[in-house]
């Protein structure tokens, strides 16, 4: 495994995969989910993401399911000093069953101070390393949000906060507000981006794929760590099982495609490697979020720590059109 700092070189040291566990406790039952975290932790990762919705949508869940699988597996294990702990808040229906996003619980600070103490609970711990905003709430001023993050920092429950899924501008306005208030500001971003490039006008909702303008603010933004979700696209790059989403269906994600096979074949690896190889060694730096339902998919993963793209199948990944 190898290592990066979050939020900056005085932010605490995290793997440079980190283990996406949106469907455990629902479609990956507990022990296929403490399989893999146990194989996570044996490679070396300490960096691990949740939310305190996942997988609300999934039939008799409540959200709580994977931040609930993952305490009982720091519990049972007593490894809980050896990670860096990611959950999120805002997206959350409110009132359980009600439309979503349109009933997203939001940023305000009752909320984040309600759904901290219950994340604390489900996970079983006294403080979560990383607290994101999940989903931009417009409804909510920001400096209000922030000054909730910054009162869960100086009680020691969170210990930075991060945002996801925001517009560049949005991020800067938030960072804005954290300096004005003297809290603490967003140490990470968390955002959907992947190899391929959405087709123009390519709609996802409130989890939008990355824009230029985001990664160009990232680039300029050392401070800010950017963790990536989708980035392998749910396996959509090696099973041919799988179809490519279709926001990312145009003729030149075919061209991406056939040239990101000649690159994997070259370098003796599979497309996923490529791709987190192409992520962890790009301007901004990404840190991908990976998924796994067995072991041998994120050894698979695993596998892309230490590969090195050469500058010129960098050069031909980035340069198709």
């Amino acid at each position: 495994m190898e290592y990066t700092n979050l939020g900056g070189p005085g932010g605490p040291r995290v793997s440079t995969l980190c283990l996406g566990t949106l469907p455990f406790g629902t479609r990956i039952d507990e022990a296929a989910a403490f399989a893999v975290l146990d194989r996570f932790h044996e490679a070396g990762g300490t960096f691990i993401d949740t939310a305190n919705t996942y997988a609300f949508w999934e039939p008799g869940a409540t959200g709580a399911e994977s931040e609930l699988v993952i305490g009982r597996w720091m519990r049972s294990r007593g490894v809980r000093d050896e990670l860096v702990l990611a959950t999120k808040v805002g997206a959350l229906p409110d009132p359980p069953g009600s439309a979503w996003p349109e009933c997203a619980e939001g940023l305000s600070a009752p909320v984040i101070r309600r759904e901290v103490e219950k994340s604390l609970r489900n996970l079983g711990t006294d403080r979560i390393d990383l607290y994101y905003a999940h989903i931009d709430d417009r409804r909510t001023p920001v400096a209000e949000t922030m000054d909730a993050f910054g009162e869960l920092v100086e009680a020691g429950k969170i210990g930075r906060a991060g945002c996801s899924n925001f517009a560049a501008w949005r991020i800067e306005e938030s960072r804005g507000a954290a300096v004005a208030a003297g809290v603490p500001d967003y140490a990470a971003v968390q955002q959907r981006y992947t190899y391929l490039r959405p087709r123009p006008g390519a709609d996802f909702g409130v989890n939008p794929h990355a824009s230029e303008e985001l990664i160009d603010y990232l680039g300029t933004r050392p401070e800010l760590t950017f963790t990536a979700y989708t980035t392998q696209l749910t396996g959509a790059y090696t099973d041919p099982g799988k179809e490519v989403p279709e926001q990312y269906r145009h003729q030149g994600s075919e061209r991406r495609l056939k040239v990101l096979a000649e690159v994997a074949a070259e370098l003796g690896a599979t497309a996923n490697q490529v791709v987190l190889a192409w992520a962890l060694g790009g301007e901004p730096p990404v840190l991908p979020i990976v998924g796994a339902s067995t072991t041998a998919q994120l050894d698979e993963s695993l596998g892309a720590v230490g590969l090195r793209l050469p500058a010129e199948l960098r050069k031909r990944l980035d340069d198709v059109d």
